[in-house]
């Protein structure tokens, strides 16, 4: 790998291309929980992945891998704890929609994001 070099003010300094500052862009929520836990519990899990820019890559996918966990935990509580019908208590819906999401999220905290 070949390197080029710019003069700011006297001084070399490498071009480098970090690519996952683009990747950043395309984070939802899970990648920037994971991103927090690597940042705050893991820091040299999180500077090794920052040096080798892989930090995006990594946090791109366990946001994917995350929200298809979501879809799938959501189907399977909707198959043993169908939700009341919305028509009849629209409050009842919604307490166990929020509910159903928060078991979710619970379960993808735990599996995929506060891990090592």
């Amino acid at each position: 790998m070949e390197l080029n070099y710019k003069n700011v003010n006297g001084y070399l300094l490498p071009e480098l291309e970090y690519k996952s500052g683009e990747q950043m862009l395309h984070i939802g929520k899970y990648g920037f929980l994971r991103r927090d836990y690597l940042k705050n519990c893991k820091r040299a899990k999180y500077q090794v992945m920052l040096l080798k820019d892989t930090l995006g890559e990594h946090l791109l996918e366990i946001d994917r891998v995350a929200k298809e966990r979501e879809e799938i935990i959501l189907k399977q509580l909707e198959k043993s704890d169908p939700l009341p019908d919305k028509e009849d208590d629209q409050m009842a819906w919604v307490r166990a929609g929020n509910r159903h999401r928060a078991i979710a999220e619970e379960m993808i905290l735990a599996e995929l994001i506060y891990v090592s």
